[in-house]
């Protein structure tokens, strides 16, 4: 993998010493001593430093929520908490964790199309800051939930803007999409508010796709986010009292993908506050992000239990697959397969020799991290280590399939 951008871009938080990966000042090997193999291992201090990174590009005064989906693992969420992070939530367990991580309801916003009456209920009963409400229907419902509890409950509108985000990984706005509500019809939904007795109206949620790294991308959708915002200010019940403009911060999994610029998205978005401040001034501005935050902080590591030739090329069959990491197998999302960054993580100082193929140990074609790997010589029991795994791995993995046994978690330093 000499030549693969995302790879170079990842290790500059890592450290090697007499040719070995270090995670949190451990080899591999040390770790699996410990624990044994597949496990998932999280650097926090990486973690802490794109928290770091980010922070000090946005304006002071803009809050960050951490995605919860991106990683539920709860030392994630009480990590993320003591930094002073908010929550995006999408379903009721996650909000039940955000809240026994300490995480305080105020600072939670509650997403996702398909809200049930139970989860509404859990909303309203804790009173988290906003639910992002995503049709009509939800807010209808949501009304008689909060009425029949007594309480008022606080609603921001998530918007699907008419503009799609470009060069993004997933597009979560722009044209017909399950979430949030066309911008054109949320002039009438707000008009509404005066008959739902149960919801305060606090907002707007806008958030057009995610894991983008072109920062001249996403400071062009930011800067169209602020113009949809503008239109829909006078037919506002009262003032918006948040507005969370989402995220979309990628960060570098393959071959030719480079860093994300946050700086320059942080000197767009703080132009657009100094220029719209009378604008919005009531309003408190919220980034949410999960990927960019904790995703190059995780290293999924597998032993070499075999390695097998077959009609002239190399498998290495690993004892984790794509049971344990679904994303790096290529099976979650992804168009076109391509590998993540990935090293032999005691053979570090060692040249790339012939491909090789990286499987697991699924009787599936599909289980494999990478066809015609560029990889030093491999041997039986290396420790393959699989980058940018901290995001969407674990809780996003078919961990039941065929019934193995699932890995370990375990947070460094």
């Amino acid at each position: 993998m000499k030549d693969h951008k995302a790879l170079k871009s990842i290790l500059k938080y890592f450290r090697v010493k007499n040719g070995s990966l270090l995670i949190g000042g451990k080899t591999c090997k040390e770790i699996a001593e410990e624990i044994g193999t597949p496990f998932y291992v999280y650097d926090l201090s990486i973690a802490e430093k794109k928290y770091n990174m980010l922070r000090q590009a946005l304006p002071s005064d803009v809050e960050i929520h951490y995605a919860i989906k991106a990683n539920p693992h709860p030392e994630v969420l009480r990590f993320f908490q003591h930094l002073g992070c908010g929550a995006d939530v999408a379903s009721m367990g996650e909000l039940n964790k955000a809240l026994a991580a300490g995480i305080l309801a105020k600072d939670i916003g509650f997403a996702g199309p398909g809200k049930t009456a139970e989860q509404l209920k859990a909303a309203c009963e804790s009173g988290i800051g906003s639910l992002n409400a995503e049709s009509e229907q939800e807010l209808d419902q949501a009304d008689r939930v909060a009425g029949a509890l007594d309480k008022k409950l606080n609603v921001a509108l998530r918007i699907n803007p008419a503009f799609e985000l470009t060069a993004s990984g997933m597009h979560m706005g722009g044209g017909p999409k399950a979430f949030g509500i066309d911008e054109e019809l949320i002039p009438k939904i707000l008009g509404r508010f005066s008959s739902w007795k149960n919801l305060n109206f606090i907002g707007f949620h806008i958030f057009a796709g995610s894991q983008n790294l072109n920062h001249e991308s996403l400071s062009t959708a930011i800067e169209k986010s602020f113009i949809v915002l503008e239109k829909l200010l006078p037919h506002c019940p009262v003032s918006p009292r948040m507005i969370n403009i989402g995220g979309g911060f990628g960060i570098p999994y393959f071959a030719a993908d480079t860093e994300l610029d946050i700086k320059s998205v942080g000197k767009t978005l703080e132009q657009l506050l100094r220029n719209k401040k009378l604008l919005f001034k009531e309003a408190q501005f919220v980034v949410e992000t999960g990927r960019y935050l904790i995703g190059e902080a995780g290293v999924y590591v597998a032993q070499v239990l075999y390695k097998k030739q077959s009609r002239g090329e190399t498998f290495l069959v690993l004892d984790g697959g794509m049971h344990h990491h679904l994303a790096a197998s290529g099976n979650l999302g992804q168009i076109i397969k391509k590998p993540y960054p990935m090293v032999l993580a005691d053979r570090m100082d060692e040249e790339m020799t012939r491909p090789v193929n990286v499987v697991g140990p699924l009787c599936t074609p599909i289980d494999s991290f990478g066809k015609k790997v560029q990889l030093p010589h491999a041997c039986i029991g290396d420790f393959l280590a699989v980058f940018c795994s901290g995001a969407y791995g674990y809780s996003s993995s078919p961990l039941g399939f065929l019934g193995h046994i699932a890995p370990v978690e375990r947070m460094l330093p």
